[in-house]
């Protein structure tokens, strides 16, 4: 019977490795796993190895589509890699398969170097930590935990689907705002034209008569005229003041206070905040359901929802938590929580069923959000068209005053 090397760790992370004999590479892995190890890598004698390389590099044709790594290439990555995993192939053997298949030149490199570790004996976990522009801590404790737990197949199946989830989500809310915006450059480019183009033209004209022009008539010419003059001027300031306002809002003070201008806008300011409660209650269920101790999920929680204030609050939330308090105590303190889950959570923890309960929390909100979307572009299509209108017919009346008036002289 052949003889398998083999790589693995144990409950406490330890590196073990040795040699089994048996039939087949599946009976190796069947083995180690009745010893309670997780398996890293199953293979045969050095020589066939080599071999084995040597007869698959020339097969081997990796034709990358581009070079950065997209939201979607890390979703097909921890989808492909938990399907592999749960039919019980190796880590080292799924993540070679997946390099093959990859679409982005720099996420197979960085499949490549998780490889490459691995070999040298690191544990998953540790050798995604080197990467952590592409691998965040949520990927991270999620993959520690399973590795820990040995459901590090379910735990990558959660992680997934939290992705799917959160690209699909994305995905809703940039085409809700994408029609609106494109109806809004379209109509602020139509007014352009008619006050750059079209009002000079008609302004020239007028010039050939001998009439007082209307006073509408009058302040539509000033206004074409000194927007055609100082165009470039006017593009250059708004974009300085853009620039400006970015820098202020990278700093950490000047963040904090556009957050807390952005909570208090009227209509929009509840929608901000609960776009950032959908994404912490959807974290926090995929960490807690998946053995991720509840201070770790709250440190995740705060630096991964995007922003600083309700990022703070999390803080002294865990902060309390370490004390020993219950979850739904200092949300409530906090302020920023609502009634109903902060409710919910009191009840997920007395009952042990806190996973499900920010289930059913992100699931509100992502209601809330769908809802105010479609309410939002449903309304903002006849309000922009009506405006629209309304500032394209005040032009046109203006502009043709004073030939009414030229009608009625003669």
């Amino acid at each position: 019977m052949p003889r398998f090397f083999y790589i693995a760790r144990n409950r406490e992370g330890k590196k073990d490795s040795g040699v089994e004999v048996a039939s087949t590479q599946e009976e190796v892995i069947r083995k180690l796993q009745a010893k309670d190890l997780i398996v890293i890598n199953v293979f045969t004698e050095r020589k066939e190895v080599i071999q084995d390389v040597e007869e698959a590099q020339p097969k081997a044709k990796f034709k990358p589509k581009h070079f950065r790594i997209t939201g979607d290439d890390l979703v097909l990555f921890c989808r492909q890699l938990a399907t592999l995993l749960g039919a019980g192939v190796t880590i080292l053997k799924s993540l070679d398969i997946i390099s093959q298949q990859v679409a982005s030149r720099k996420l197979y490199n960085v499949v490549r170097d998780l490889q490459k570790n691995m070999e040298s004996g690191y544990s998953f976990h540790e050798t995604m930590s080197k990467h952590p522009t592409v691998f965040s801590e949520l990927w991270i404790n999620l993959v520690e935990s399973g590795e820990a737990s040995g459901n590090l197949a379910m735990v990558l199946g959660r992680l997934a689907g939290y992705l799917e989830r959160d690209a699909a989500f994305k995905k809703k809310i940039i085409s809700a705002v994408l029609y609106p915006a494109m109806l809004m450059f379209a109509g602020v480019g139509a007014l352009l034209f008619l006050t750059i183009k079209i009002i000079p033209t008609f302004s020239e004209l007028f010039k050939g008569f001998n009439i007082e022009m209307p006073a509408l008539t009058k302040v539509l010419i000033y206004v074409s005229a000194f927007i055609k003059g100082y165009i470039l001027i006017i593009l250059g300031g708004l974009t300085g003041l853009f620039f400006l306002i970015r820098k202020f809002i990278s700093t950490r003070e000047g963040r904090k206070k556009f957050e807390r201008i952005l909570f208090k806008l009227p209509i929009f300011g509840e929608f901000f905040k609960v776009l950032i409660f959908e994404r912490f209650t959807s974290e926090m269920a995929t960490l807690v359901e998946s053995g991720v101790p509840i201070l770790y999920s709250l440190e995740i929680a705060e630096h991964s929802v995007g922003n600083l204030t309700i990022g703070e609050a999390i803080r002294d939330v865990k902060d309390s938590v370490r004390e020993g308090k219950p979850l739904s105590v200092p949300l409530e303190k906090s302020g920023f929580f609502d009634p109903m889950a902060v409710q919910m959570v009191a009840i997920g923890e007395e009952i042990g069923e806190l996973s499900n309960m920010f289930k059913r929390l992100n699931a509100f909100y992502q209601e809330y959000l769908d809802t105010f979307l479609t309410r939002f572009t449903s309304l903002f299509e006849p309000i922009m068209l009506v405006f629209i209108g309304a500032v394209v017919g005040v032009m046109v009346v203006g502009m043709f005053l004073p030939i009414f008036q030229i009608t009625k002289i003669h």
